[in-house]
């Protein structure tokens, strides 16, 4: 049976992860609400929200989990190349707001989607407090693609990312990938596994394995992922 959580629930309590159905895979709680404390013990808990217009709030822990160690992200030449030639600019939280409502546009392959109105605002908050961040990529003024997600202390939670133009997400995944070497980050979370991430070096490890990895990094310091 699947843990209906209430708003007047204190924002911790989640059931164990082992709790989670096997159908649909990872689904652990539903209910509760998108506050601050909840989506942050949410995160340090290794659990999500992922839900579609007209649902309650699902929340997720699935097992295996998509992960991209920083040390273990790889591109192809050509992709390099279009690093070097593209005129590509990347910049960090210049409008995190534009990227979240472009990962929430309708694409070709998926004319629905899972970041409704009450989502969008609860991402807005955690940016404006300084717990959720966007990688940008611009050409010629305008946005060319990008990507945002949650950082808490040695993890970065990665939610959507999007491209206008071709390679832009991956140009903004690079540039994710070198700010958590550079700010010693060791994980970035993908959740689930795709394989447009798995040709980048992303890898499913058991959700035992990354609830060990959480434990170690969740709370570690370091210098801040994006600074002022």
């Amino acid at each position: 049976m699947i843990t209906w959580l209430s708003p007047d629930d204190p924002p911790e309590r989640f059931p164990p992860h082992d709790a989670a159905l096997r159908d649909p895979p990872g689904l652990l709680a539903a209910g509760g609400d998108l506050t601050f404390e909840r989506l942050l013990a949410a995160y340090e808990r290794g659990i999500f929200p992922w839900y579609s217009p007209g649902q309650p709030v699902l929340w997720w822990s699935p097992d295996p989990r998509e992960v991209l160690l920083p040390r273990e992200f790889h591109f192809a030449r050509r992709f390099t190349r279009s690093l070097r030639t593209r005129g590509f600019e990347w910049l960090e939280n210049r409008d995190f707001a534009a990227v979240v409502a472009a990962c929430a546009a309708p694409r070709a392959r998926s004319p629905g989607t899972w970041i409704t109105s009450e989502m969008r605002a609860a991402y807005l908050q955690l940016h404006h407090l300084g717990q959720a961040h966007s990688i940008e990529i611009w050409r010629a003024g305008a946005l060319a693609g990008g990507l945002y997600g949650v950082r808490l202390g040695g993890v970065f939670f990665g939610e959507s990312m999007f491209s206008r133009e071709r390679d832009a997400s991956k140009v903004a995944l690079a540039h994710l990938v070198a700010l958590c070497r550079r700010n010693a980050l060791a994980v970035i979370d993908c959740q689930l596994p795709s394989r447009h991430l798995g040709s980048l070096g992303a890898r499913t490890i058991p959700r035992a394995q990354f609830q060990a990895l959480l434990r170690e990094h969740v709370r570690s310091g370091g210098a801040p992922l994006l600074p002022p």
